[in-house]
């Protein structure tokens, strides 16, 4: 068993070969090949179902599959319970009426864990109890019914894995017998009442994060440890069989697009507690030895780090971010403390803070979240006249500059009003969602749904969150640059002359796209020329964001903004001209904010400098800074001593996210030409990692073209 590694290290072997084994087997893709072949739950003998109400429909397919999804036990495996039916992969309820889908999957949230690990699902009866005991509309009243269908559903498919292990495997059956009904008390119970929630929901169609796995766990390991109950390695045990599990939905021939592993099923390790303390223990560790060992991805990790975060933990980030595969980020804690009291959050909610299962921040169970991303080069674009027939000449950069703003409000007022103005009214004082879309098993899982008797779609959660993403901000940045330094600077060329070129792709105008390309210095290079562009253009549409979000202040939707493409750069393509500083017409241009592909040739440092100059706690919802990092420059302890060295440099400097990828462009270029010997090479993508080899050839290059910078 080879577990890929685009390292000169070997990985670590600290689990036992049975364990190994299995992991094998889950990463090749037997389970996932398993689920596709158990595809859905038919609902088509339902009586009455293709009239029911969408609510009535959702409550009868979470009872179908509770009671009709295929269970699996394996020999291997330390906790119970599997996601086993395959639409359940496509962000659908995995059930069919008359062989179509019919109910839509949820995501990008993290889902409360830690009310099943304290209270048992007998706590979520006493909630909704006492919530019946309140005065309640009908409506509110039907909820509270659907919430009590899905509690129901959870306790019948928990029964059928009861009954399928009580004579197979003894000890996984005295588990069961106490959670998740009741409260978990040692670590094995907890992770177990974890995974058995989170394999609940995405059985259901719920593509859940879990966020703060060292803080949910820490504590029973310790208190287990220090009692003697279980042993280290032990522990590691049964946390990998978690993570293994977690690859159920890997298939051994799955289809080629944007890869798979796209579940957000991200998780976040370190950092602070509410009281400023240290969160990293004996879990945290154990986490990162697992993914060393066996190279999983699909559980994407990010630490969070600040400047007193333990060397002890930078060393071992570092010692395995080296073996490549993108697995885990960084987030810069402080700055986004800043950012999220800004926002209005208070130092304690704010110190919960995971993601939405990429790298959006939000406060886990607590948190509705839904972002917009648009295409900030072809608002460039309008701005230049590109999309008319004929252009202004412009008299100068300000007033270019703030005609692009212009149509940068016109852009975000327009995604206000579709996403938040057509989706939510006030009668009577109360704010209402325009439609109904049925979610109770997320529902079940979000602080405030059962207090506040409203669905997770419908204002129940604390916060709802709506979140436009600039992408192509770098490109505008680039392409601000060239225009100055072609048009107002060197008189190269005039204005209403250069968009005629960019129209015409540049044709028969190669030395003048040269000197655009090669003779100007653009964003990533550490220049506060090129890096000022950018950072002026991400404050002004945070102060556009911010400023709708003042001014609507009656309404209970937060209205934030971030910086992503998290891939789209590829479909933007064709839809864009060529650009002013030397790119052609279906290039693909920058991801997320970093650098245009091939216009950062300073090193890494300049780059992380580059991305620091904006005022990035004004991005509430994010800013991801992709690296890839030459793996030659990773090795041995002065590899290791330059990815801390980076680290701490990026939360010095003031970055927010930062993803560092290792696998070098002639292991990928290798893996394209022969993908079956590189079917477990897995790549950071964008918010979530992928195997290589699933991406289809536009995405592989978008990978392959990140420019390769040593440490």
């Amino acid at each position: 068993m080879v577990f890929f590694t685009s390292g000169s290290e070997k990985r670590p072997i600290f689990l036992c070969a049975e364990t190994r084994e299995f992991a094998f087997e889950s990463m090749k893709g037997k389970y996932g090949d398993e689920a596709m072949q158990n595809y859905a739950i038919a609902m088509d003998e339902v009586c009455g179902f293709e009239n029911m109400s969408s609510l009535d429909r959702y409550d009868a397919a979470i009872k179908m599959i509770a009671q009709n999804a295929p269970l699996r036990h394996c020999k291997a495996e330390k906790v119970l319970g599997a996601a086993t039916l395959g639409l359940a992969m496509e962000h659908m309820v995995p059930v069919t009426f008359k062989g179509e889908a019919v109910l839509s999957g949820v995501s990008h949230l993290t889902l409360n864990f830690e009310t099943l690990l304290k209270r048992g699902l007998n706590g979520y009866r006493e909630n909704i109890a006492a919530r019946r005991a309140c005065e309640l509309t009908r409506e509110q009243s039907r909820f509270l019914d659907s919430i009590e269908c899905a509690v129901d559903a959870f306790e019948l498919w928990h029964g059928r894995y009861l009954e399928l292990v009580k004579n197979e495997y003894p000890r996984g059956y005295e588990i069961l017998k106490k959670v998740p009904i009741f409260p978990a008390e040692s670590f094995e119970e907890a992770v177990q009442t974890l995974w058995m929630e989170f394999s609940f929901s995405r059985l259901c169609g719920v593509w859940p994060g879990i966020g703060r796995i060292d803080v949910l766990l820490g504590d029973y390991l310790k208190k287990d440890l220090e009692e003697g109950k279980t042993d280290i390695n032990e522990a590691r045990e049964i946390l990998a069989s978690l993570f293994i599990k977690g690859c159920e939905w890997i298939r051994s021939a799955p289809p080629v697009g944007t890869g798979d592993a796209q579940h957000y099923q991200n998780i976040v390790l370190g950092g602070v507690d509410e009281n400023g303390n240290e969160v990293t223990n004996e879990v945290t560790y154990l986490v990162l030895d697992i993914v060393e060992e066996l190279g999983i991805s699909d559980f994407p990790i990010t630490v969070r780090v600040n400047e007193n975060s333990p060397e002890k933990l930078l060393r071992r980030v570092a010692e395995v971010m080296r073996h490549g595969g993108g697995v885990i980020a960084v987030y810069n804690e402080p700055l986004i403390f800043r950012s999220l009291k800004n926002a209005g959050y208070d130092d304690a909610e704010a110190a919960k803070f995971a993601n939405d299962g990429c790298w959006e921040v939000q406060i886990p169970g607590k948190t509705n979240f839904t972002y917009i991303p648009f295409d900030g080069l072809r608002v460039f674009e309008r701005a230049l006249g590109l999309s008319g027939e004929k252009t202004e000449n412009f008299e100068s950069m300000d007033v270019l500059y703030e005609r692009f703003i212009e149509e940068l409000k016109k852009e975000v007022e327009g995604i206000y009003e579709n996403n938040i103005g057509a989706a939510y009214f006030c009668e009577n004082g109360k704010w209402q969602c325009r439609w109904e879309t049925p979610a109770s098993v997320v529902s079940l899982f979000e602080d405030d749904c059962i207090k506040n008797a409203a669905s997770y779609f419908d204002l129940g959660t604390r916060y709802t969150l709506r979140s436009p993403h600039i992408g192509g901000a770098p490109d505008v940045a680039n392409s601000f640059a060239a225009i100055e330094e072609l048009v107002f600077r060197r008189r190269a060329v005039s204005l209403e002359k250069l968009c005629e070129i960019l129209k015409n792709n540049w044709e028969g105008e190669e030395d003048l796209r040269l000197l655009a390309r090669n003779g100007i210095t653009y964003y990533g290079n550490d220049s506060d020329a090129a890096d000022g562009f950018m950072a002026r253009i991400l404050n002004d549409f945070a102060e556009i964001v911010h400023g709708i979000n003042r001014e609507h202040g009656d309404c209970p939707v937060m209205f934030i903004p971030g910086v992503s493409t998290f891939g789209r750069q590829i479909e933007w393509r064709n839809l864009r001209n060529a650009t002013a500083f030397g790119c052609r017409r279906g290039d693909i241009l920058s991801g997320n904010a970093s650098p245009t592909p091939g216009t950062d040739a300073e090193g890494l440092t300049a780059v992380i400098r580059s991305h620091c100059k904006a005022d990035l706690v004004r991005q509430t919802s994010g800013a991801a800074l992709d690296l890839r990092v030459a793996g030659s420059a990773l090795a041995g302890e002065k590899g290791i001593d330059a990815l801390v060295g980076l680290i701490r440099a990026f939360v010095r400097l003031g970055g927010f996210f930062v993803q560092v990828d290792s696998v070098s462009a002639e292991t990928l270029r290798a893996a394209v030409e022969d993908p079956e010997s590189y079917k477990t090479l897995s790549v950071r993508v964008s918010g979530w990692n992928a195997r290589f080899v699933t991406l289809n050839r536009e995405w592989q290059e978008m990978v392959i073209n990140r420019t390769e910078q040593s440490v």
